[in-house]
């Protein structure tokens, strides 16, 4: 009688264990999920802010090269793909034409000495720059998360209770452009 006591409390101690492995590691998979969501949320409200600023921008720029409209059409080009992204590689490509685009806007600005002297054109300029560093730590910060939630759905034993709940690897945030990662685009005058 009392080897079937023991026997009962280890098997209930075991099936409690597993249990409490699989809330566990689900809750810490979640956890993660969440915080990739939350990262996202603040990548695309810092791109929202820069899409804003932008309209000002050009028309700052505008008032002293009314004859660049090729790099107007295409800054505004940008801009809109950068509104109607959907998702995180929709989102990267139009982020690498919006930089480009600015690049263009920012080196025909250069041949306006007036303008780079122009208070609202320099206030423009820093928020600009306050944002794209808002930009870029928030593209760090959501693909920290995506690398810890991937590699948690991806380790034994995590990727069985991932798998039998269907969590999904997130898609890293990349510039696809290398360079524009490497020399960001230059705003100072």
């Amino acid at each position: 009688m009392g080897l079937a006591i023991t026997l009962i409390v280890v098997i209930g101690v075991i099936i409690l264990l597993v249990i409490g492995f699989f809330i566990g590691t689900y809750n810490s998979l979640v956890t993660l999920r969440n915080r990739v969501e939350e990262a996202w949320s603040d990548i695309t409200v810092q791109l929202k802010r820069r899409t804003d600023l932008i309209p000002n921008l050009v028309n700052s720029v505008k008032g002293y090269a009314t004859h660049e409209k090729e790099v107007f059409e295409k800054v505004t080009e940008a801009r809109s793909a950068i509104m109607d992204a959907k998702g995180v590689a929709d989102t990267a490509q139009a982020e690498n034409m919006l930089e480009g685009a600015l690049k263009s806007l920012f080196a025909v600005a250069e041949a306006y000495p007036e303008l780079k002297a122009n208070e609202n054109f320099l206030q423009l300029q820093q928020e600009l720059v306050d944002t794209e560093d808002k930009i870029q730590a928030s593209r760090r910060f959501y693909n920290g998360g995506v690398r810890d939630l991937n590699t948690k759905i991806q380790t034994f034993p995590a990727n069985i209770v991932a798998g039998m709940f269907s969590f999904q690897a997130k898609e890293f945030f990349e510039v696809a452009d290398r360079a524009s990662v490497e020399n960001p685009v230059e705003v100072k005058f």
